[in-house]
This record gives C-alpha cells, structure tokens and sequence, in this order.
C-alpha cells in the first residue's frame, strides 16, 4: 500500500465541505438547504473525488502498489519486458494413403465437448511432410493461440480442422508442451525486484539469474559457477508450471545467453562456458493409510490432498531443497474430512527427501488406503 500524505488522508466529502463552510462568517446562514450549503456542497464533492484520484495516481506510480499496463511501463524503464504468451508445440502422426503431402500450415484439432463446455483447440503444421509407404507420417505442429490451453495430453489431438483427401486418422503420439499465458503481474513484479535490488555486473550470479529469467516460459532459475573448472557456468530451468521445462525452452535460452562457447556472441560475457539445462524431475511417492468422517470416499479426500501437496511443491521449487515428512502430514491432518492418519510413507520411508542442485519435487504416485 502506497504510504499516503498528509494532505490525501482522511479528505472525505463531509470533512471538505465542514472546512469550506468553517471559513464563512457565523452571520450568514449556511445550513444544510441554504444557498450557501447548496453552493459548496458540489464543489466539495468534487475536491473529495480529486482526492481519490491523487491517491490512485500515488499508488500507480510505485511498483509494488500499480498493476497491469502502469506495471508493465515501469519494469520497461528498466529493462524487464514483460513475456507475451508462448504457443504450444509439439507434433501429430497422419496416417492415410502412401504419397499424400501434407502441406505447411494443414490445420488439426482437439474435438470439442458441449457436456464440459470444452472448446476445441486447433494447431497447424509448421513443416510439409509426404506420407511414407506405409502411409505414416510424423508432423510437427504449433497451436494457433498463444498459452497454457494449448498444452494437451496424448491422444487428444485427433480432427483435420479441413478434409483432406488421402487422410485417414491424425493423433498425437506425445504431449504438446511449452504453452504458457502471458506472464502475471506477480511474475513480472517478482523479476523487476530481482533486477533492481540485486543487480548484475558483468557476469555475476545475479546477470545470468535475470537473463533466464527474461526468457518466455522460465519461472525459475539455479545458478551453478565453476561446475567444470573456470570460466564454467551450469543452469538449471523451471518452466511456468515449477516443472522441467521442453527443449525448445533450453535450446532459446542456450541461444539467448550463449550460443558458442567462450566467444561473447550471446549474453554471457568472453570466455564464459555456459551449460544450460532442465531441471532433474524427482517424484514423490506416497502411501497412506486414513481414517476418513463417516460417508467421504478415498476419491474425495485424494483431489483435495493432490491439490495441497502440488502448492506446496510449487512454493518449494527451487526455493527450498527439503521436502519435510511433518509438512506433508499436516496437508493430510489440514483436510477436515481426513479424520487421521497412519503409516504414511514417502519414497519409501519417513525421513525428510533433501533435493540436489537442479533438482524440482513433482508428484509421483500417491497411494491411499482406509
């Protein structure tokens, strides 16, 4: 909250107009209905609304108090541009004919479903491609719109948006990945706070931390100098869901900050060596024997637990390496339908899982049993 002065604090329209009538002789009648109570009374309201907007310019004028566009012009005075929303990507195999060409820019689909009001996201392909003698062919592709929804599971791609002759079936064989939204004003916030209370000078921690993180689809980055001998740096990345982020991320953040080694071409400076990678996935196995309230189900205790348990991965996430045996048992005991619990046991035992350099918890199997 923007801190107020003196002058913008409590200027209410009843306190302005009780100013305003104070500096009239007593002879003269200024009760509420006279001319002159009449006279001030819109003027005062009017001096009350110009207070409200002097202190809602105050507080779009700093940046822990503005949003939106008034956020995004002061990080760009600085330097931090805020990240458009990135398509997703990945690829689909056409099955039909032999010889069938499948041109730049063919469009495919998932199908809508009027029950969950879901709508049908479409991709095109981003290279031509001739369907081989046994009428396959593997297609890259690219969603049309920008974000996170373009991110579908296997399978789910399965429509030509246009008939094709020759064509008889499109699926995708793997996940699209790499789909984010434009970036949060937390997000752009948390980055523009990096920038100017640590700032970088000639390739210290703190310029390759905010090089990564001037890269769409990196939420969050760990800095490794020396890793290899002198002049070596490693980086490990999170994408925006605080997970190991595609290729396609790594390959344009290696580009951004070091395309050839040692040479200077890219941000990092001359004769810097600069690794960068994904981030090592560990899952968290978990079973648990509960004691549940009287008519709730293991199904409707498990989505709650998942939900806790994914928050406070996310919070963890290259912030903090230990995943605490107590904290996980207290998402369960946090659950008011979870009445209590018994040999719950995480990857195997009951001990504290201290994460490596690079490494992000993610949910593994989670077992629950009454």
């Amino acid at each position: 909250m923007a801190v107020l002065p003196n002058y913008l604090k409590e200027q209410t329209e009843e306190t302005i107009l009780k100013r305003m009538l104070d500096r009239i002789p007593s002879d003269l009648d200024k009760s509420e209905g006279s001319y002159i109570w009449d006279s001030l009374s819109p003027a005062a309201y009017q001096l009350y609304m110009a207070s409200e907007w002097a202190q809602e310019i105050l507080k779009r004028g700093f940046a822990m108090t503005t949003f939106g566009p008034y956020l995004r012009m002061r990080c760009e005075e600085h330097g931090v541009i805020p990240h458009p929303a990135v398509a997703s990507t990945g690829s689909v195999k056409i099955t039909g004919a032999a010889g069938t060409v499948i041109s730049i820019g063919t469009l495919v689909a998932t199908p809508s479903d009027e029950i969950t009001a879901t709508q049908s996201i479409e991709y095109e392909t981003t290279e031509s491609a001739t369907l081989d003698s046994q009428g396959e062919v593997i297609v890259a592709i690219k969603a049309i719109e920008a974000g996170a929804a373009g991110n579908v599971p296997i399978g789910a791609i399965s429509l030509l948006v246009n008939s094709l002759p020759g064509v008889t079936n499109v699926t995708n064989m793997s996940a699209t990945t790499g789909g984010t939204a434009e970036e949060t004003d937390e997000s752009l916030l948390s980055r523009f706070l990096i920038k100017v209370r640590q700032p970088g000078t000639s390739g210290n921690k703190a310029d390759y931390q905010q090089w990564a993180l001037e890269s769409p689809g990196v939420s969050r980055v760990q800095v490794e100098p020396l890793w290899n001998g002198p002049g070596t740096v490693r980086l490990f990345l999170l994408n925006s869901e605080k997970r190991a982020p595609n290729q396609e991320i790594v390959d344009a953040l290696q580009q951004y900050i070091s395309p050839m080694v040692g040479q200077g071409e890219g941000k990092a400076p001359i004769g810097a060596s600069v690794t960068v990678l994904a981030a090592v996935e560990v899952p968290i196995h978990i079973s648990v024997q509960l004691t549940l309230a009287s008519g709730v189900t293991l199904n409707e205790v498990r989505s709650e637990f998942e939900a806790g348990l994914a928050a406070y991965m996310d919070q963890l996430a290259f912030v903090d390496p230990l995943i605490r045996y107590n904290r996980i048992a207290a998402i369960l005991l946090d659950i008011s339908r979870i009445v209590d619990y018994q040999n719950l046991v995480i990857n195997g035992g009951s001990d504290n899982i201290d994460l490596q350099l690079g490494q992000v918890a993610v949910i593994g199997t989670v077992s629950m049993s009454e």
